[in-house]
């Protein structure tokens, strides 16, 4: 007897979405984006679906206290263009950590989703905070620690 294989389609509806909560003190930039960007896309779940929005909400706190390793913190660059002549802004990793802490990590997420229309829902799920409070408590977000 021969099996069926059936590929499986879920709903938008099925998905079983969490709340979680990561304190970003004293992580790395990049290791911390990558496990974030793989939960808020629904990688970690059984039923992923790559081009469907599986994924769960993270909330990330003490943004601000984010670190790199090496020299990047010196050497790193974020560039910007507003396409005038001399439109270029280009800022340091220290320059942007001290003005929006908030900006740099989710940048660093952002370039780890795909970039199309899914991609741009996704990001919404990523909710980045500098301090210690945050205005998610009444979802009752998970302690995540990695």
């Amino acid at each position: 007897m021969k099996q069926e294989r059936i590929t499986k389609f879920i709903k938008p509806e099925d998905a079983d979405q969490k709340w979680y909560l990561i304190d970003a003190k004293d992580k790395v930039l990049g290791r911390l984006a990558a496990k974030v960007a793989r939960i808020i896309r629904g990688k970690e779940k059984a039923i992923f679906t790559p081009n469907m929005d599986t994924g769960d909400f993270v909330v990330v706190i003490n943004a601000d206290k984010l670190r790199m390793t090496g020299k990047r913190e010196e050497q790193k660059t974020y560039f910007s263009y507003s396409g005038y002549p001399g439109g270029t802004k280009v800022r340091s990793f220290s320059e942007l950590m001290a003005k929006k802490p908030e900006f740099v990590f989710e940048t660093a997420v952002k370039g780890m989703l795909p970039k199309n229309r899914l991609g741009r829902k996704i990001i919404k799920k990523l909710k980045v905070y500098a301090g210690e409070s945050h205005p998610h408590s009444a979802q009752k977000p998970e302690v995540l620690s990695f």
